[in-house]
């Protein structure tokens, strides 16, 4: 069955969710298997209607549960299809189980995860309890921080995952409601440009394949798992981020957009940094800009690939920096916070002699303020001219009642 195209404006004002969504019409995907779930609904809801409406040759399974349909995801990819689907929260701590299925049978599957507060207290905003959660299963995680990149990244994130060297799964991250639901102008790339950019689907290791039957999900024990996950790991440090900066050039070649696994914001003299996820990076610029008219040489790093992480990359950045913030928009539970930990482990066992203090910041939703970033800023400052870090390792921005802090 023919499908039809879709005319799209050079512009289009989009969410971040419908532009995920436009993302997987375009690529055609062939099955997408969903339950929905605040604030990440409207993506398979879009994916839907276009199937409807017929701009999509495929199959939307409707599950009971997001463990069922990470599940369908998993049998549909086995199968031999092009596949993807969408979920936050809880609904992804529900399908952790077959988070570590997917990346352990190597499909590339695209999960787009609207990033939002894991309960309890109950809580449909945004922070990345979420993304934490799912950084050792063995996918990718990309990050977008405002709806152009969800756009953009979901192209990228099909064309890394499918290629036969590389064949793991990925997520795309976006901030719950602040990305998901802000509509933006979002530059888009015609149906014919964006399907051709991913390419046709090419399975390997199909089990419809019947002239080469394969086992999808065997059992192992002692006298294989180690080597299977050892291999996996290996792949993920050495192949993937040299893939990532390859479809990121021929990205840039197609759009004349330019992605970096790790994006720098006036670095290069920067005595002060705010390390960053989300749409907290276009805020921390903003800021940075203004303390630059301050006096103080403020930069902002943002990570654009979570995992692998970018240890060498987040080392060249910061490697002249001499007070650096890790804002972690997580609750640590008694740990410094992912980001925190990362950056320290990227810069040890270097000559690096800066001073790094960990910031919890928008749990549940929160706000954080160009007010509160200046704070940041002036007290990074502070370490600076002390040439010690003067305040507590771990603080709370923006909570409510005595400040809080850690360490």
């Amino acid at each position: 069955m023919a499908f039809d195209k879709m005319e799209l404006r050079d512009i289009e004002v989009w969410d971040g969710n419908f532009a995920a969504a436009q993302a997987l019409r375009q690529c055609q995907i062939d099955v997408v298997a969903a339950y929905p779930i605040t604030p990440s609904t409207p993506i398979v809801e879009g994916y839907a209607k276009f199937l409807a409406d017929n701009y999509i040759e495929g199959e939307f399974v409707m599950v009971e549960s997001e463990h069922a349909a990470m599940s369908g995801c998993i049998g549909a990819a086995a199968a031999g299809g092009r596949v993807a689907t969408a979920t936050s929260s809880q609904g992804f701590a529900l399908m952790v189980e077959t988070l570590y299925q997917a990346s352990g049978m190597r499909l590339p599957i695209v999960l787009n995860v609207v990033n939002r507060a894991l309960a309890s207290p109950l809580n449909v905003n945004g922070d990345h309890s979420d993304m934490y959660l799912g950084r050792d299963s063995g996918w990718i995680q990309i990050d977008a921080y405002c709806p152009q990149d969800a756009y953009d990244l979901n192209f990228i994130a099909f064309r890394v995952s499918e290629d036969h060297d590389i064949r793991l799964p990925a997520m795309v991250h976006q901030d719950g409601f602040m990305t998901s639901h802000t509509a933006q102008g979002v530059t888009t790339i015609s149906d014919d440009a964006a399907y051709n950019f991913v390419g046709d689907y090419k399975p390997m290791n199909d089990m419809l394949d019947f002239e080469h039957p394969v086992t999808h999900g065997v059992q192992t024990e002692e006298d294989w798992h180690f080597e299977h996950k050892a291999r996996q790991h290996n792949d993920l440090m050495t192949k993937v981020l040299p893939k990532i900066e390859e479809v990121f050039k021929d990205f840039e070649k197609l759009s004349g957009r330019r992605y970096n696994i790790v994006e720098e914001y006036e670095t290069k003299d920067a005595d002060v940094c705010v390390v960053c996820l989300g749409s907290s990076v276009e805020t921390a610029r903003e800021v940075a800009g203004e303390m630059r008219e301050k006096g103080i040489k403020a930069g902002v790093v943002g990570i654009r690939v979570i995992r692998p992480f970018p240890f060498a990359q987040i080392r060249d950045a910061l490697k002249d920096i001499k007070a650096i913030a890790a804002l972690d928009r997580s609750s640590p539970n008694g740990a410094p916070g992912m980001l925190f930990n990362e950056i320290a482990g990227s810069l040890f066992n270097t000559d690096t002699k800066a001073l790094l203090s960990g910031y919890v910041y928008g749990l549940g939703g929160r706000d954080l303020t160009k007010a509160q970033l200046v704070d940041l800023f002036t007290e990074l400052q502070a370490n600076v001219d002390a040439g010690k870090v003067t305040t507590p390792l771990q603080q709370f921005i923006g909570v409510r009642g005595p400040k809080l802090s850690y360490l």
